[in-house]
């Protein structure tokens, strides 16, 4: 598969996951702790690689959502889209991610959130390089 490339973001991580990442250009700077759920120290005003994904997958569908409301010039405004990602151990060995998307569109009926948020989720980039890869399930909220 081609693509075609318009901008790329740049990370770099030490210590892992109770490490510090931050990016190339300094926009993003944050500090990470496993959990205590997870058997970490659990150390406050840190964040996890599943906080840093929900952050951009929820924000990345919000924009396939507008983009797709305004081709089918649907009313989008006011649109708020909660990801919750979750991590945990798989059947074959390992980890894996889940993930719940709840898109509120107060503008819309039930119908057409339901189909506004199907359609976004062909086109988002996180949506795309998820796909098959974690279970990613949608919620839409109409009026």
């Amino acid at each position: 598969m081609a693509l075609k490339i318009l901008f790329t973001a740049t990370a770099t991580c030490t210590g892992g996951r109770n490490g510090h990442s931050e990016t190339d250009d300094h926009s993003v700077a944050v500090d990470l702790s496993i959990p205590k759920a997870m058997g970490g120290p659990g150390k406050p005003n840190t964040a996890t690689p599943e906080h840093l994904f929900a952050t951009g997958y929820a924000a990345c569908f919000g924009s396939a959502v507008d983009y797709i409301a305004h081709q089918t010039k649907k009313d989008a405004s006011g649109a708020a889209v909660t990801c919750a990602v979750s991590i945990g151990t798989r059947d074959e060995g390992g980890f894996g991610l889940a993930v719940k998307m709840t898109v509120a569109l107060p503008n819309l009926s039930q119908a057409e959130a339901e189909v506004l948020v199907a359609e976004a989720h062909k086109i988002c980039p996180y949506s795309n390089a998820t796909r098959g890869n974690i279970t990613v399930d949608l919620a839409a909220q109409g009026r």
